[in-house]
């Protein structure tokens, strides 16, 4: 009898819990938060962050969308003619006449946007609370310290901790404390960012007698940290050159790549090689919209399948180009150059009939998205490393099909002395086509490189044919190391040029700079080697 008593009790008790109505705020907190002082109101927004962070996102999201009211002593949520308990969020079928809206102004709508975005620092999922860190490294301010200080009092990942500690530093700039001042300006000397010299060189700007910060240590310290900024920051604007340089080079070694293979062996100045990139670019593209239609949830892995796609397309065109039209203009330059030129307007003309003349969108996927962070101020697109790696990996496949095969092997003999490679047997007229093919053919896979970062459109491959002919010719005709060396030096060199002079005058400079070095050394970096040099 006595367990059926106890049994009934804790039932009873259980059933009173759970009918329990959800505690109301504290009448004094809702007070505050309606109060038209700016500061009562900051102060109970910190209050209810404090006591209850999950109640407190609903309240300010209504704050910050001017639905957040106040019927009596209650808080509720208006929207339209709807309206909800802020607290329990129950439903209240008649909206209450008395209702005074609650407003706030600039300053609390930044900070309580701020106090969204940090509430995030306290979810269970570490990618979340590290995305979090980051929002309050950049936007930290002394009304946000509470909820940064707890969040590291919580917080076990270091990378986040990192994060929270240089938001604790930008916050505490806001502090009456010069103590804590000192120890935030000493901190963020270790964080390298535009952002934060811009927030240390505001707190030495002097205001007629008076100083930005009036404490002298303070401001000597802020001094050393600057100088440690700027030198981290020069740093990394350097490696941010040298890597920009490098992809450019690299773009520029695959689109110069198949020239200076079809240059050397046939010698034709091919004024069509910029829009054989752009047929692997579309050919890039259509693979994308047949992923699309067809394997929707393979669609990450397009680009993988528009390799051999791009590299046959392009391939096949050049085949039948220079079947068709190159063949026949051997040995007369001027005419080559006017007929390749003329077929460079027909592929851009047909491209336009087929695709329309607007660019079409190439995405990256999803692997190629994102980046390496080096520094605070620098980070590595992974595009741009994942091309640098592909034109690599297409440069170590190009040398071993010219070193290691019998294709390879009377490419070289032709390109060296074509009238005696014939005479012992090599066929001149096929090894031509399928030189042709092979350049045409890289020259596509420069095009699916060029459909990563930039716009893929009919007049995308003009931009890239001066350039490339630099390449050939600064690296030496036919001469695949000079190529490399050619097109990773103007990389970088044009890079570092572009960042005191501007890309114009860069691109004068570069060009003067070619024009001097060949009439110096006319045969390039590296001089074709055979008899018929000579003669």
């Amino acid at each position: 009898m006595r367990i059926v008593t106890i049994s009934l009790t804790l039932i009873c008790l259980c059933l009173f819990i759970a009918a329990r109505p959800v505690a109301a705020l504290d009448s004094n907190l809702i007070t505050r938060l309606a109060s038209d002082d700016s500061d009562e109101k900051i102060s109970a927004i910190h209050q209810l962050i404090e006591d209850d962070p999950a109640k407190a996102i609903t309240i300010l999201h209504a704050l910050s969308d001017g639905q957040l009211a106040l019927a009596g002593s209650r808080l509720i949520i208006l929207n339209g003619d709807r309206a909800s308990d802020a607290i329990s969020g129950e439903k209240i079928e008649t909206v209450p006449a008395n209702t005074d809206a609650i407003t706030i102004n600039n300053r609390i709508r930044r900070i309580v946007a701020t106090m969204l975005s940090s509430l995030d620092i306290f979810a269970s999922d570490s990618k979340t609370r590290l995305n979090s860190a980051r929002y309050l490294a950049r936007n930290a301010t002394f009304d946000s310290l509470p909820i940064i200080e707890k969040a590291l009092q919580k917080e076990t990942n270091p990378e986040i901790k990192n994060r929270l500690m240089v938001a604790r530093s930008m916050a505490s700039l806001g502090s009456s404390d010069a103590a804590v001042r000192l120890k935030a300006v000493a901190y963020l000397k270790n964080e390298a960012t535009p952002a934060t010299r811009q927030l240390l060189s505001a707190l030495l700007v002097k205001n007629g007698d008076n100083w930005q910060e009036p404490d002298a240590a303070v401001r000597s310290t802020a001094q050393a940290s600057l100088k440690e900024i700027d030198r981290k920051l020069a740093y990394g604007e350097n490696l941010d050159r040298i890597f920009t340089g490098l992809s450019l080079g690299s773009l520029l070694l695959l689109a110069a790549m198949g020239l200076a293979i079809t240059y050397g062996v046939m010698g034709i100045i091919n004024m069509a090689h910029g829009e054989l990139l752009m047929i692997g670019a579309y050919a890039t593209y259509a693979v994308q919209a047949f992923f699309r239609l067809h394997f929707p949830e393979w669609i990450n892995w397009y680009l993988p399948a528009a390799l051999p796609c791009s590299f046959l397309a392009a391939a096949i065109v050049g085949m039948i180009l220079e079947r068709l039209v190159i063949r026949h203009l051997y040995g007369r330059p001027l005419e080559t150059l006017l007929a390749t030129w003329g077929l460079s307007l027909f592929l851009i003309q047909t491209v336009r009939t087929l695709f329309g003349a607007q660019n079409v969108e190439v995405a990256n996927p999803v692997w190629m998205s994102g980046g390496i962070t080096l520094l605070p101020s620098l980070v590595l697109p992974w595009n741009r490393i994942i091309i640098i790696g592909f034109a690599i990996a297409v440069l170590a496949g190009m040398w071993a099909i010219l070193s290691l095969t019998r294709l390879g092997l009377f490419v070289r003999a032709v390109t060296q002395n074509r009238s005696m490679s014939g005479c012992l047997g090599v066929p001149t007229g096929k090894i031509d086509t399928l030189a042709f093919g092979l350049g045409a053919g890289i020259a596509g896979l420069g095009g699916l490189a060029l459909s990563q970062v930039s716009n893929v459109g009919p007049d995308m491959g003009q931009g890239y044919i001066v350039d490339s002919f630099m390449v050939v010719v600064l690296g030496g005709v036919g001469q695949l190391a000079g190529a490399v060396w050619a097109a990773l030096g103007l990389g970088v060199f044009s890079k570092i040029l572009e960042n005191w002079s501007g890309a114009v005058i860069a691109k004068i400079a570069v060009l003067v700079f070619i024009i001097v070095f060949i009439q110096k050394r006319p045969q390039g970096i590296f001089a074709l080697k055979g008899r018929t040099v000579e003669s």
